[in-house]
């Protein structure tokens, strides 16, 4: 395995990283690479965080991943050979997204909703919300539907209440062409075990089942990498706080059958389920196909809520679900859909990434810029280089 040669100014400096997420590794890897010594903790018995892939017959994440090829990360996985495999979506399966408007399914999306799809982040205001925004210069429908349709890259049950800037940057990355979201064969658990090899390789101590309850005390800088609760437990911290969406993610397996759609968007609300065995058949047992589902639930509503939907557009796109499932899961994800930001914020107004004392935070909830994963990424990073570029200040005034 080639590992990175990047210039190692931090050889004598020890990092500590709690939690072995996609963060935790990014930062753990950055880390090494600089020259630094790393000890990275991980309560679970596995590594991966919200990137894992469950075992068994149905190979399924926390809700649906891709990786965005456009993004950060992409480059710095691509640069070290960490991507791997990727899932092709065949033509023909491209061709069964499907549309719900107005209680049916359509193959077209409207054209106000594909035109304002195209206005770039940069022409939307960051101190109005979306949909006010999004109305003024596209139309009420077109608003209402692109709203909607965000919800797959914010997993807000109301996308039209965010900053215009935030959402349009989402909506547009989400629907260019051709597409930037890429996914990964085997799931994301695959670029987990190859990024924690890779982290082996370069030096990194990994120690799984390794449940920290207050700060190591470490001769060096702490990043913490774990979701923004938790870091608010473990620092004491009641500052680390921000708003995430709560949403139902809904796991089927099916009985094959020919012409299934392959994505039901709902532009009446939003929703989405995919077939994600459409271009991955590894995910699923031969003759059965998985669908992974999302659906965006409000403050006072429950699970039931969003299973509800979840199966009102199952019933529209997928006949006969209910005698084909051999399989399925339900659970509701609360405060781990990453960041959102309210008009008039940006994510410069999120949670800073250095705590002082030496401690930094990273994830998808803290201030850095990106999509989804991508604001890990680019934490992960950050945190790293603010560790030693202050140690190496420190050891040069001593």
């Amino acid at each position: 395995m080639h590992l990175n040669n990047t210039p190692r100014t931090g050889a004598r400096t020890h990092i500590t990283v709690v939690g072995g997420g996609f963060a935790g590794l990014t930062a753990a890897i950055t880390a090494a690479e600089a020259g630094a010594t790393v000890t990275l903790h991980e309560a679970h018995h596995t590594l991966g965080g919200r990137a894992r892939t469950a075992d068994g017959p149905y190979r399924t994440n926390e809700g649906p991943h891709a990786l965005y090829r456009k993004g950060p990360h992409w480059t710095w996985l691509a640069q070290r050979g960490l991507i791997g495999p990727l899932a092709q979506v065949p033509p023909l399966e491209a061709a069964r997204f499907r549309f719900h408007l107005a209680g049916a399914l359509r193959r077209i999306p409207p054209l106000g909703f594909l035109r304002h799809s195209l206005r770039t982040a940069e022409q939307a205001p960051v101190d109005t919300d979306f949909l006010s925004w999004a109305t003024r210069v596209a139309g009420p429908d077109a608003a209402r539907q692109a709203a909607a349709f965000s919800a797959v890259a914010l997993f807000h049950h109301d996308p039209g209440a965010l900053s215009a800037r935030f959402v349009q940057e989402r909506l547009h990355r989400s629907t260019t062409l051709p597409p930037e979201a890429q996914y990964l064969r085997g799931g994301w658990g695959r670029l987990v075990e190859r990024m924690a090899a890779y982290a082996r390789e370069a030096g990194v101590r990994i120690e799984t089942s390794s449940r920290l309850d207050a700060l190591p005390v470490a001769d060096g800088p702490v990043v913490v990498a774990t979701s923004l609760a938790a870091a608010a437990r473990l620092l004491g911290d009641p500052t680390l706080s921000g708003e995430s969406g709560r949403t139902v993610l809904f796991d089927l397996a099916l009985r094959s059958r020919k012409g299934d759609p392959f994505i039901v968007s709902d532009l009446d609300a939003p929703g989405w389920t995919e077939r994600f065995t459409a271009q991955d058949p590894s995910l699923a047992p031969a003759g059965e196909q998985l669908i992974q589902a999302q659906l965006p639930i409000a403050p006072g509503e429950s699970k039931a809520d969003g299973v509800a939907h979840a199966e009102r557009l199952l019933d529209l796109g997928f006949p006969g679900w209910r005698e084909r499932t051999v399989w399925r899961r339900e659970a509701v994800s609360g405060g781990r859909t990453g960041a959102v930001d309210r008009p008039g914020t940006t994510w410069r107004d999120r949670p800073a990434i250095a705590r002082g004392d030496d401690v930094y935070v990273v994830g998808d909830q803290v201030a850095a810029p990106g999509v989804l994963s991508e604001v890990s990424f680019t934490s992960a990073v950050e945190a790293v280089s603010l560790a030693l570029r202050t140690r190496t200040l420190d050891l040069k005034s001593t």
